[in-house]
């Protein structure tokens, strides 16, 4: 009894990619990705999750943090 795998592609045709809510994509770069780069004392960072939000992070002087997030929307 010989079974048949399926391809990549067979398996994920008919699966659609949920959709990210601009809102959580914020939430988690205040939270988590501050978070990060302040325990990694990382000076700037820039992060993109492929859906079209994007992030870029960077320490001022002071010791504060600089976030500006940007997105793609389909309507």
């Amino acid at each position: 009894m010989t079974q048949e795998r399926k391809t990549l592609q067979e398996m994920t045709e008919n699966v659609e990619k949920a959709k990210r809510d601009r809102k959580n994509w914020v939430a988690f770069v205040e939270s988590d990705v501050v978070n990060f780069l302040s325990l990694n004392e990382i000076e700037k960072m820039t992060i993109d999750d492929g859906a079209g939000n994007k992030a870029k992070l960077t320490r001022r002087k002071d010791g504060s943090v600089y976030v500006e997030c940007t997105s793609s929307n389909v309507l």
